[in-house]
C-alpha cells in the first residue's frame, strides 16, 4: 500500500495544477461579493465604475469614465483599462453585475501563475518551481487575484508574455513571439509597476546558446511594446488631462518621491517584511534565500534580480508616499520575493522544506481569510440604488458624503460629487449646487449631521436626501 501510496498519490500532489485548482476552488468562496470588503473597497469601485460606463455608455477604451468627475465628463486619465474592457466584454454577454470582475482576475491570475511556474521550471528547476509557486499563491496574490483591481491580472499577463518570449528564444515560432509581444505589451499597459519583469530580459543577450536573429526580434519586439506604453502614458494621458481636466494618478519627481518616501519608511518597510508574502516565516525564507542567491554561481539569475529591483525601486520612488501606504503596489515584487524564498527552501531536507512550506501557505491564508467575508454592517449600501430610484432623475447631478472615494456613489449609479463629511456644510453644497448639484444624499452611517436647510425628499433608515433646488 506504500508503494502505491508513494507512484500514485505523491507525484499528484507535487503536480502545481492540483494546487494551482485547489486554491482557484478556495478563492471561490465569497466570488459574487459586491466591492464591500474593508481593503481597497474604493479601487473596486472605480474599476467597476469604469467598466459599468462601457457597458452603458460609448465602450471607448480610450476614454475610461468615472462618475464622481462632478460637473465634468467623467473621462480621465488612467493606466490602459485592459481589465475594465473586459468586464464590460464579459457583462455584455452575461449581464452586468458587481462581481463579474472578480472571477476574471481569478481566472486571469491562475493561468498567469501557471506560466510563472513553467517559466521557473524551464530557467531553473522543478523544486524552485514549486515552492516559489505556492508561496506566491499565499502571498498577497491569494486575495488580490479575486479583488476587482489590475494589480495581479497585470503582473499575470506579463508572465505569460514572458514565457512566450522564452519559448521563442528556445524553439524560433513566430506565433510565441507574437505571444511575448501581446501580452507583455498588454500587461504593461494594464500596469506599468509590471514593467520591471520584464527588466529580467537584460540577460538574454548573455544567453550563448540562443540565436542572435532571435534575441534582435525579441528586442525588437519588446521595443514596439515600449513605443505602445509610451504612446499611452506619456502622449495619449497628457492629451485627455488637458482636454478633460481629471486624473487618478499624480507621478512624482524622484526627489519628490525620495522626500516623501523619507517620512514614512516604516510602511515602506512593512510592505515588504509582511504585506508582500503575509507571512513573516516567508520573509524570513526570503531572507535566507538572498544569502544563498549571492552565494551561487547562478550569475545570470543575480544579473536578473538586480535589473527587476532597480526598476522596481524607481516604481517606489515615482509613486511617493503611495506605494508605502497602499499595499497593492508590492504585488509585481511578491512573486520574486516567493522565489529567492524557494532558494533557501530547496537546500532543506525536502520534509522540513515542505513542513515550513505548510506553515507559510496556513499564515499566509490565515492572514487573509477575512477579506473573503463582508461586515453586517456595510451591506446597507446595497439598498442605495433603489433607494434613490424613484426620487432622483438618473441624469441628475448629486452630492454624497462619505468622504472622496467612489464607492457611495457607485452604490447610487448617479454622477456627481463625492465629498468628505468635514464638506457637509451650506457654503460648500452652495458651492456645488452653483456647479450642477440637484440632490444631496447624506449617509447616516458616515456623519451626525442631519438637518440642513434644504428640503428633504427622503428619510429612511440609512439615507437622507435633499432636494437643493426645491424650496422648503
Amino acid at each position: 500500500m506504500a508503494l502505491q501510496f508513494d507512484k500514485h498519490v505523491k507525484p499528484f500532489f507535487k503536480d502545481i495544477r492540483f494546487w494551482l485548482l485547489l486554491f482557484f476552488v478556495v478563492r471561490l468562496i465569497g466570488i459574487t461579493n459586491p466591492s464591500l470588503e474593508s481593503g481597497h473597497n474604493w479601487r473596486q469601485s472605480l474599476t467597476n465604475m469604469v467598466a459599468r460606463n462601457f457597458y452603458e455608455d460609448k465602450a471607448d477604451i480610450r476614454y475610461p469614465t468615472i462618475d464622481i468627475a462632478g460637473e465634468k465628463s467623467g473621462i480621465m486619465t488612467s493606466e490602459f483599462p485592459v481589465y475594465n474592457y473586459l468586464i464590460y466584454g464579459v457583462s455584455k454577454l452575461f449581464g452586468f453585475n458587481h462581481w463579474n470582475g472578480r472571477w476574471v482576475n481569478l481566472i486571469v491570475s491562475t493561468i498567469g501563475l501557471f506560466y510563472f511556474h513553467q517559466l521557473v521550471v524551464k530557467l531553473l528547476n522543478k523544486n524552485i518551481a514549486f515552492y516559489a509557486t505556492l508561496i506566491t499563491l499565499a502571498s498577497l496574490w491569494f486575495a488580490y487575484s479575486r479583488k476587482i483591481m489590475p494589480d495581479t491580472f497585470s503582473v499575470s499577463l506579463v508572465f505569460v508574455g514572458l514565457y512566450g518570449g522564452y519559448a521563442y528564444l528556445k524553439e524560433g515560432k513566430w506565433f510565441q513571439l507574437v505571444l511575448f509581444f501581446v501580452f507583455t505589451t498588454l500587461g504593461v499597459l494594464s500596469k506599468i509597476p509590471a514593467l520591471s519583469l520584464c527588466a529580467g530580459l537584460v540577460i538574454v543577450p548573455w544567453i550563448t546558446s540562443v540565436k542572435r536573429a532571435r534575441i534582435f526580434h525579441v528586442a525588437f519586439a519588446g521595443l514596439i511594446g515600449l513605443c505602445f506604453v509610451w504612446l499611452w502614458y506619456f502622449y495619449w494621458l497628457p492629451h485627455v488631462y488637458a482636454a478633460y481636466d481629471y486624473q487618478l494618478f499624480f507621478p512624482k519627481t524622484l526627489r519628490q518621491g525620495f522626500q516623501e518616501i523619507s517620512t514614512v519608511l516604516p510602511n515602506l518597510f512593512e510592505k515588504f517584511y509582511f504585506s508582500s508574502l503575509n507571512s513573516f516565516v516567508a520573509f524570513g525564507c526570503f531572507l535566507l534565500g538572498l544569502f544563498y542567491v549571492v552565494k551561487g554561481r547562478n550569475r545570470l539569475l543575480q544579473l536578473a534580480l538586480v535589473s527587476i529591483s532597480i526598476v522596481f525601486a524607481f516604481f517606489i520612488l515615482k509613486t511617493g508616499s503611495v506605494f508605502p501606504t497602499h499595499s497593492y503596489y508590492i504585488v509585481p515584487f511578491a512573486p520574486i520575493m516567493a522565489l529567492v524564498a524557494a532558494y533557501f527552501l530547496v537546500e532543506l531536507p525536502k520534509n522540513i522544506g515542505y513542513v515550513i512550506l505548510g506553515v507559510v501557505v496556513i499564515e499566509g491564508i490565515a492572514n487573509q481569510q477575512h477579506d473573503f467575508f463582508l461586515r453586517d454592517s456595510e451591506l446597507y449600501k446595497l439598498e442605495l440604488e433603489s433607494t434613490l430610484e424613484n426620487v432622483v432623475p438618473n441624469d441628475n447631478l448629486v452630492i454624497i458624503n462619505g468622504g472622496t472615494t467612489p464607492q457611495n456613489m457607485y452604490f447610487a449609479h448617479r454622477k456627481g460629487w463625492a465629498i468628505r463629511n468635514s464638506e457637509v456644510n451650506v457654503k460648500f453644497v452652495d458651492s456645488l449646487h452653483q456647479l450642477g448639484a440637484e440632490y444631496l444624499i447624506i449617509d447616516k452611517h458616515q456623519t451626525n449631521v442631519r438637518e440642513l436647510q434644504y428640503k428633504v425628499v427622503l428619510r429612511s433608515e440609512h439615507y437622507y436626501v435633499y432636494g437643493l433646488s426645491i424650496d422648503n
